[in-house]
């Protein structure tokens, strides 16, 4: 016999949830073309350019952070990873600031490399592929059956849902492709210095350069005081060869500077401003210049990621068999601590990079393991021999 049914309906005017169970709603994360989240800490990034950097440095640059880059003797490399870095925000349409003393933020804008247009193309080239598929299409017989399924490539600048694209340093940018973003320049040459007190640190250059950064991110809302016009963007800072004598520094000059504080108090208020917008900022520095250490390591420490470039071009190195695929080393100086108690360590700290004829990469450094065995053997007989040697020429002394 069955039990009898109780009523379990609720009076009127009264619920009841069966669990107290809620759907916990995960937080927006901010959309910004050509950025992600870290895995690691959950900080927004932005490719360098270099995906091969932006392995090594821990996925990309977060955005708020101060790359810093330690020039080559030549500043060869280090000028290509600063366009790397722009180009690299051409195509995610980001904003642009180029600082120089030097060369004209034009020139170096007018060298950056071509993007490589390999994305898919959207509506047109799926519609003609469809078509090329189609049997009843002649068209279709001309091309082989391995291939009518392969989509077309893009001849258009467009947005790719990949993290970072690659370049050709052989051709340069298109004017059309660099007018669609929004640039701003400084050239120290043509910028009115600004007035700092008796008592201010900076020079006159940096503090004019401060200035115009911290006018730029305020009026373009990347600081969040006033908001931005369209979608929320990034903004990328590329300033070049800071510390230089054009930047009216002697840092180069003396091993006791006069204006041993003033690079340190521009890179201490930027990371100020980096840190409460939208930013991201790359810096060269001719650190092979810089004769007080002590300095240097003030610079490193006052940065969130930094990496050195020593190029092989005029050392023995560059004519040694040892490194005859590769065009210098890469130094790993510091990566960054954020939201997390332990950093993003690389895999390997040998590094090295190389110049192809179409693309710059990092790779790990491999050294050749007979050749290394051979010395290692060889230095163990030299080793043994001198211990012999040292041994007779007590054995003579005691005589």
């Amino acid at each position: 016999m069955a039990a009898p049914m109780k009523n379990t309906s609720a009076p009127a005017g009264l619920s009841f949830n069966s669990t107290s169970f809620q759907k916990k709603s995960r937080s927006k994360l901010v959309s910004i073309p050509g950025t992600r989240p870290s895995v690691q800490n959950g900080q927004l990034l932005v490719s360098t350019g270099v995906t091969s950097l932006d392995y090594v440095i821990g996925g990309g640059l977060a955005v708020g952070t101060l790359l810093l880059i330690e020039e080559d003797r030549y500043d060869s490399y280090s000028r290509m990873l600063l366009k790397y870095f722009l180009a690299e925000g051409v195509v995610c349409g980001h904003e642009l600031f180029v600082a120089s003393a030097w060369d004209h933020p034009d020139e170096i804008l007018q060298e950056l490399p071509a993007p490589i247009l390999d994305d898919v193309a959207s509506v047109t080239s799926m519609e003609d592929q469809a078509q090329s598929c189609d049997p009843d299409n002649p068209e279709s017989m001309k091309i082989a059956w391995r291939y009518q399924n392969l989509p077309k490539v893009q001849t258009a600048l467009a947005s790719s849902a990949r993290f970072g694209h690659y370049y050709d340093v052989s051709k340069t940018m298109d004017a059309d492709i660099l007018q669609r973003s929004k640039i701003h320049m400084f050239f120290l040459p043509e910028e009115a210095h600004s007035e700092t007190g008796a008592l201010s640190p900076m020079t006159e250059a940096y503090a004019s350069l401060l200035k115009s950064i911290h006018g730029v991110i305020h009026k373009e809302g990347f600081d969040g005081a006033t908001p931005q016009s369209k979608v929320r963007n990034i903004m990328r800072l590329g300033l070049h060869s800071l510390g230089s004598t054009l930047w009216g520094d002697d840092l180069c000059c003396r091993e006791k500077p006069t204006h041993g504080h003033a690079l340190t108090t521009f890179l201490y208020a930027l990371r100020g401003l980096l840190r409460s917008s939208l930013t991201v900022a790359m810096v060269t520095i001719p650190s092979h210049l810089i004769q007080n250490r002590a300095v240097m390591g003030r610079i490193t420490r006052l940065s969130d990621t930094a990496i050195a470039l020593e190029s092989f071009r005029g050392s023995d190195r560059e004519t040694n068999p040892l490194y005859k695929d590769y065009h210098g080393l890469l130094h790993v100086r510091q990566v960054p601590h954020l939201n997390c108690l332990v950093c993003e360590v690389p895999d390997s700290k040998d590094l090295a990079f190389k110049l192809k004829r179409k693309q710059f990469t990092i790779e790990r450094l491999h050294l050749p393991p007979d050749l290394s065995d051979t010395v290692s053997r060889v230095s163990k007989v030299d080793l043994a021999a001198g211990c012999g040697s040292i041994a007779t020429g007590n054995k003579h002394l005691d005589f």
